[in-house]
């Protein structure tokens, strides 16, 4: 890990013009942070109390040529500048973490370095948002699903969410929640936009890295062939006889063509059900006596499906989530 270390820059007199201050200086702060080119004068109080690595850091003698602005020592860190400002709002403006929804930058910013500076009251923060749009029980998932659509409410969605939610957890190994946000990914995007990425619509293309690409991709298609199997999703077509359908003389509507296109419709578009909610839309075109069948067989089928999803992506057994 890239350690920070004190920015040797120019004299008072002659200073890099490409330097700026962020909105976040305090007049009596105690030390200036450095990002890429923004700097930022907070306290050493602040960061020590919140983080063991900023606790230590300060404890640490200062060389005598110790660069410094308006007299106080500059730290560069080897971080964006965008998540060092997210770290300090969260600390310096207490009712920043109790907005019920921050940005995915906010969150990711929060996660990337408060495991870094061991900010541990940000990173756990950041975990139970992610936690809560990625729950690890079919009971909390299916209850996240409300009239059709998911409902994200602690994390604020952008282009290229559900891409950066995955890369976010792989990359800060969090497996526990893996699993769901890889099947958020893959019920929601096809295999084509797997594999080109998504265009986040200000010339940056969200995509997953070759890891993650392959757990997705082998996963979805591992799900795929499950879910028509005996006592999965869609395994009832073969399961079940449906003698006592109400439709099986009528002229009309049949509930058998009701049936077939059910599976039809994720058997040629190659697509997997998001929820058990999305097949509901289905269910209201079948007879009482059909709908009786088969929704609790797809409800069951598809919370096996949901129990699987650590095999069906490879997720690591042993989680070293915070």
């Amino acid at each position: 890990m890239s350690q920070p270390r004190a920015k040797r820059q120019r004299t008072e007199g002659d200073k890099d013009a490409s330097i700026t201050r962020s909105n976040i200086w305090y007049k009596d702060g105690s030390v200036v942070l450095q990002a890429q080119n923004t700097q930022f004068r907070v306290h050493w109080g602040l960061l020590s109390q919140n983080s063991s690595f900023f606790r230590d850091l300060e404890d640490l003698p200062q060389p005598p040529d110790q660069p410094t602005v308006d007299r106080c020592p500059v730290i560069e860190l080897p971080d964006d500048e965008v998540d060092v400002e997210f770290v300090l709002k969260a600390l310096y403006s207490p009712t920043f973490l109790c907005q019920t929804s921050l940005p995915f930058a906010a969150v990711a910013a929060h996660i990337r370095l408060g495991r870094k500076y061991d900010f541990k009251e940000l990173l756990d923060s950041a975990v139970g948002r992610l936690a809560f749009e990625n729950p690890t029980s079919f009971e909390e998932f299916e209850a996240r699903f409300v009239a059709m659509g998911y409902i994200p409410t602690r994390i604020t969605p952008s282009p290229g969410f559900y891409f950066d939610t995955v890369t976010l957890l792989s990359e800060n190994r969090l497996w526990s929640l893996l699993p769901c946000a890889c099947f958020r990914l893959v019920t929601m995007h096809n295999a084509a936009q797997l594999f080109d990425g998504l265009p986040r619509g200000d010339g940056t293309l969200a995509s997953l890295s070759l890891v993650d690409l392959r757990r997705c991709v082998a996963g979805r298609e591992r799900l795929f062939t499950k879910q028509f199997e005996s006592g999965y999703t869609f395994g009832w077509r073969r399961a079940l006889q449906f003698d006592a359908c109400a439709n099986r003389a009528s002229s009309g509507r049949l509930c058998g063509h009701t049936r077939y296109a059910l599976v039809e419709t994720y058997s040629d578009g190659l697509s997997l059900p998001g929820s058990p909610e999305e097949l509901s839309c289905i269910y209201k075109h079948l007879c009482s006596a059909c709908c009786d069948q088969i929704k609790p067989a797809s409800l069951a089928g598809f919370k096996k499906i949901w129990e699987e999803l650590p095999d069906a992506f490879g997720v690591p057994a042993l989680t070293n989530d915070p």
